[in-house]
């Protein structure tokens, strides 16, 4: 099966390729969207990744997993089912030697019925576009996210109301996807109908892992 690549785009494993298969229905969030993403998770972090542990859910690719672990978080966890998604997230596994990644072969919402107490502090929620994942994984969030946690979004319509029980930090569009950064279990009266922070980018139409 044909193949295409793309790059982590920054931290110690910066340029470092990823295979992405033809035909798989895979998306990888674009180099800028993932430049942008980080740049936020910086800021919000006061410029350090260390300790942090993060949940890629709907690894796909693994581009934002991958990421994570080139930045320096403590734990990289990724979870996919499809057998030729998996077989490539454990190619660059193996070629990285990284630590810090973990990945878990299996259903994304029996992964976070599974957790017995939240432990992560990044959930990355990038499920195949369609289908109301936000709606189900809802519900499971406080499994996974410690309270205060970040929650990052891609989709392929805007953000137009955040759950109750999330802040809306930042939000972007990249072409045809749209991402959004919240915090977890932030109290109603800081949230006040606070509306989304612009972060737009003016890419061309991407396709989203």
């Amino acid at each position: 099966m044909k193949k295409h690549q793309i790059r982590i785009v920054g931290g110690h494993y910066r340029k470092t390729p990823i295979s992405v298969p033809n035909g798989d229905h895979l998306r990888p969030t674009p180099d800028r969207v993932r430049e942008t993403l980080f740049n936020w998770l910086a800021h919000f972090w006061g410029g350090s990744f260390d300790g942090k542990q993060v949940l890629d859910l709907f690894a796909g690719s693994g581009a934002l997993g991958f990421e994570a672990a080139s930045r320096g978080v403590a734990l990289a966890q990724l979870v996919e089912q499809a057998p030729a998604a998996l077989a490539g997230l454990r190619a660059v596994q193996s070629r990285l030697q990284a630590p810090a990644i973990r990945i878990h072969a299996g259903d994304a919402l029996a992964y976070l019925q599974s957790l017995p107490a939240p432990s992560f502090d990044l959930l990355m929620l990038d499920p195949p576009f369609g289908g109301d994942w936000l709606e189900r994984v809802h519900p499971l969030i406080g499994r996974a996210l410690m309270p205060g946690g970040l929650l990052y979004l891609e989709s392929g319509t805007a953000l137009t109301e955040a759950p109750a029980d999330c802040l809306p930090l930042r939000q972007g569009r990249a072409g045809q996807v749209h991402y959004a950064l919240l915090q977890f279990a932030a109290t109603q009266k800081n949230r006040n109908n606070e509306r989304l922070e612009s972060g737009c980018d003016s890419l061309t139409p991407s396709e989203s892992a």
